[in-house]
């Protein structure tokens, strides 16, 4: 894509920078984690692609609102300074060594106060998933800064993450909770996401990888210990989904998985074929039960776009595995799978010119969540950055 002032990149990023308090003086910022994250590489892309200090400024600006918000109890909290429970000075050395919460509209459940399913989507807590989609927007601020201490926090929080949301089952295994509360003291919801442990061994990788290639500066951060734990937690595991959110994650995943392998840092490259053929059952289900030909009505835009998004990546990923046939091993097997899901390609694009007409954008599912949508609406049409390790 061409960067220029109509480019609808440009224009979705700049009014999401007014619109949540980040670039006006004054304004109450609205931060949330999800958003947030994918908001910090269309930055970093638009400030590669133009060369604009502006945007580059948005994106330092943006790291530093969600770490002073995010990482502190809620205003309507009676607990009060950095979830981490560090004090001032050593909460900002280390912003996200606590995680990072949600941004929900709601406060987190009360202990007392029992479960309620429906209520739990706008209560307040951690998502793992989404500290994982964070941990890796910090790795790319380091990468276009040159500036480690970004992918420093990202594994501070990484290991924070790893000690709080797993435990060990009665059965002895490791296990995942979906939900933590705020201050990572007790799970919110303790059954376990389908993907959090394909998503975090493939970002704890790319965040070793990072730390490998800059030894110098960050030789006491190591996270081998938990992607050994994660790569238990995988192994076995059926990635299988017919949500387009969920295939587009395990299409991210498996571009990050290829670029490390090229790179020499993944250490589970037997999951790749595994992760592409999940992929591919869930393409393959979606074109047979037609979600994407409903109403927008019926419709949620931000689920779809994690598709188009993950889409995108695939002929980055075709040309990695043709071009490194010494890498790869089973180049067929993988081609044969990366073939079968490029058939796909075409919905990214209908998903895009589907979501950018305005009319489908008075929907009341677009509007409720329309930040979301946006963002990942920008990220779909220009996805370098943020499918980039």
């Amino acid at each position: 894509m061409i960067y220029d002032s109509t480019s609808p990149v440009r224009e979705i990023m700049q009014e999401f920078a007014r619109v949540t308090g980040l670039s006006v003086p004054g304004a109450p910022p609205q931060r949330y984690l999800w958003t947030d994250a994918f908001a910090v590489c269309n930055f970093i892309g638009l400030y590669r692609r133009t060369n604009d200090t502006v945007f580059r400024d948005l994106v330092l600006m943006l790291v530093d609102q969600v770490h002073t918000i995010l990482g502190r109890h809620r205003d309507d909290d009676p607990r009060i300074g950095w979830i981490s429970g560090l004090n001032e000075q050593e909460g900002k050395l280390h912003p996200t060594v606590g995680g990072l919460r949600i941004g929900k509209r709601l406060n987190e459940r009360r202990e007392e106060e029992p479960p309620d399913e429906r209520l739990e989507w706008d209560r307040d807590g951690q998502y793992y998933h989404y500290l994982t989609k964070w941990m890796h927007a910090l790795n790319r601020v380091s990468r276009i800064t040159g500036d480690p201490v970004y992918t420093v926090w990202a594994i501070e929080m990484a290991k924070t993450a790893h000690s709080r949301f797993t435990y060990v089952s009665a059965g002895g295994k490791k296990r995942m909770v979906w939900k933590m509360n705020i201050d990572l003291s007790r799970p919110l919801v303790s059954s376990m996401g389908q993907h959090d442990p394909l998503d975090g061994i493939v970002t704890f990788s790319e965040l070793q990888n990072t730390a490998a290639a800059n030894q110098g500066k960050m030789p006491h951060l190591n996270l081998r210990p938990e992607i050994t734990d994660l790569a238990g937690m995988c192994r076995g595991r059926d990635w299988a989904t017919d949500d387009p959110l969920g295939i587009g994650g395990l299409l991210f995943d498996a571009s990050r998985i290829g670029q490390l392998m090229v790179r020499g840092g993944f250490g589970y490259p037997d999951l790749l074929g595994p992760v592409l053929g999940s992929a591919l059952q869930g393409m393959e289900f979606l074109s047979r039960s037609s979600p994407l030909r409903a109403p927008p009505a019926y419709r949620l835009a931000f689920r779809e776009l994690g598709l188009s998004i993950g889409l995108r990546g695939l002929e980055g990923l075709s040309g990695l595995v043709g071009n490194n046939p010494g890498i790869f091993d089973g180049k067929s097997f993988l081609s044969r799978k990366i073939m079968g899901l490029m058939k796909f390609e075409p919905i990214a694009e209908q998903i895009e010119q589907f979501w950018l007409d305005e009319k489908n954008q008075e929907a009341a599912t677009w509007k409720e969540h329309r930040e979301i949508n946006r963002v990942m609406l920008a990220t779909s049409l220009a996805p370098e950055e943020f499918l980039a390790v």
